[in-house]
Formats: structure tokens, C-alpha cells, sequence
């Protein structure tokens, strides 16, 4: 892991940062690290999974997939029957 020491920041944004932080229950550090990793690696982080699946097989044509045959559900035995 890589170390980053920002110098000559901006009281109010460390202020704010410190307030963003508590809010999300993480520390300020944490908080730097989330907003960096999505503002270099982009949006796509933050995509729900579900999102991510359904953009995934967006191409993929449901019709063409089959589907197993339905069986009929088990029936449980009855209470007291061995």
C-alpha cells in the first residue's frame, strides 16, 4: 500500500471532510480513500451489483436461453406417519 501526505490544505475542507467522515461512520482517512478510488477509477465502483449483472447480460437474448422442465413439487408426509 502507498502512502499520500497532502500538505496546505484548505481548513474548511478538512473540517467538512472530518464531518462527511463521521457521518458515514468511517474515519477521515477512510473517507480521502473512498473519494480518490472513485474519483481515479470512476462511477463504475459505485454501481449496485445488480446494476452491474443486468448491464453485463444486457446483450444476451432471454428468449434463446431453455428452461429446465418444472417438476412437480414433493409433497412433505404427514404429521405422525413414518
Amino acid at each position: 500500500m502507498a502512502t499520500l501526505m497532502i500538505r496546505s490544505m484548505d481548513e474548511r475542507v478538512k473540517a467538512e471532510l472530518r464531518v462527511l467522515a463521521a457521518r458515514r461512520g468511517v474515519s477521515m482517512e477512510q473517507h480521502a480513500r473512498d473519494i480518490l478510488e472513485q474519483a481515479v477509477l470512476g462511477p463504475a465502483h459505485d454501481e449496485p451489483f445488480a446494476d452491474r449483472v443486468r448491464r453485463r447480460f444486457s446483450t444476451v437474448a432471454v428468449d434463446a436461453l431453455r428452461l429446465p422442465q418444472r417438476q412437480a413439487p414433493r409433497l412433505l408426509p404427514k404429521r405422525g406417519s413414518r
